[in-house]
């Protein structure tokens, strides 16, 4: 599988290249500025980046902006940020295209190689990954969304479901049945208006319609 890696702080840099390669992926190209991210995205087209939000010369959202430029010109570009700070605006504006394969980790609360790795693997293979801390933020502005439809616990499992948490994990931190998740969840594929489809992944659409609403 191939990355492609901005991030400005050398050490953390390396960090990331000498982790991913020994979990079998390829980084392809470590950058540290937004300028030659974006060229890296569109020369490799990786399976996955993985971007910080700050990046030199500003270091305000330089990587975030780039990804979502290369991302605009290779429609469903897999883009995990790994970042200090939650942009609201650009993290929703990287949701907005509805394709999936999309994910925000905050660095300070990644807490096991393991959840970074497999969230990195969940992202490129057109999935979402999503840090609670961020869900709370971007949701935090949603109030008009239309979402609103849902009740309390089928909003409880969509939440659960933008961590990227599969049906038994939500059935196991809920306490209910996986049955019931599955009930939850089909109710709310119906309430956003997402039918059956075999070229649309659902459940990553009822992801981004509630983070983007």
């Amino acid at each position: 599988m191939r990355v492609v890696i901005a991030e400005d702080l050398a050490l953390l840099r390396d960090g990331l290249i000498r982790l991913l390669g020994a979990y079998g992926f390829q980084v392809v190209a470590a950058v540290d500025n937004g300028t030659d991210l974006r060229a890296a995205l569109l020369e490799h087209r990786p399976d996955v980046a993985v971007v910080d939000v700050r990046l030199p010369p500003t270091f305000t959202d330089e990587g975030l902006r780039a990804a979502i430029a290369a991302r605009a010109e290779a429609p469903g570009l897999p883009v995990l940020v790994l970042s200090q700070h939650v942009e609201q605006l650009y993290a929703r504006e990287l949701l907005s295209d509805r394709r999936g394969g999309v994910g925000y980790l905050l660095k300070d609360r990644v807490s096991t190689v393991a959840e970074f790795v497999d969230a990195v693997r969940r992202v490129a293979a057109g999935g979402t990954a999503m840090d609670p801390e961020v869900v709370s933020q971007l949701l935090a502005r949603n109030a008009g969304a239309p979402t609103r439809a849902l009740t309390p616990r089928e909003r409880e499992v969509l939440g659960l479901m933008a961590e990227g948490r599969s049906n038994a994990a939500i059935a196991g931190r809920l306490f209910v049945t996986e049955k019931a998740v599955g009930k939850h969840i089909n109710n709310i594929f119906t309430k956003l208006q997402l039918p059956p489809s075999e070229d649309d992944n659902r459940r990553v659409l009822a992801v981004l319609a509630y983070l983007n609403a």
